[in-house]
């Protein structure tokens, strides 16, 4: 399930749901980095059925902070993908997480701990470049 550049699209951004928390540091970072790049570098993962995120919650914040509209994502039918799994992370509160717990947790509106799911993808997520200007 290689992803090229073709399959990003354009999702407003209200419609996402986290179902993890984010590091702060990390997103005041990602912000920095953001904006001297004036744009997105890397797409979102994100369940094409339910709009939850499941890679990209930093740069979800990201695009929060500065009041964007749009955001870039690449989506997937989650829970019928065999290219996609989750696990937790060896710091991870959990022992373990299923793909149906990550979307009840975002349905939910309630959030995992940062560095809780850990989804393996085949293939990785493309370079991209979204300027800013685009997803206002």
């Amino acid at each position: 399930m290689p992803f090229d550049q073709a399959d990003v699209e354009l999702v407003e951004i209200d419609w996402l749901k986290a179902h993890e928390m984010v590091v702060e540091k990390k997103v005041d970072e990602l912000h920095r980095m953001t904006l001297r790049w004036q744009g997105y570098t890397k797409p979102l993962l994100v369940d094409s059925r339910t709009g939850t995120i499941l890679d990209g919650h930093h740069r979800f914040t990201v695009g929060q902070r500065m009041e964007l509209r749009w955001i870039p994502v690449i989506l997937i039918d989650y829970l019928t993908d065999s290219g996609i799994g989750v696990e937790t992370w060896p710091s991870a509160e959990l022992e373990c997480i299923s793909k149906e717990e990550v979307i009840s947790m975002a349905l939910s509106g309630e959030l995992y701990p940062p560095k809780t799911s850990r989804h393996v993808i085949e293939g990785h997520l493309p370079p991209i470049m979204v300027p800013l200007e685009s997803l206002v």
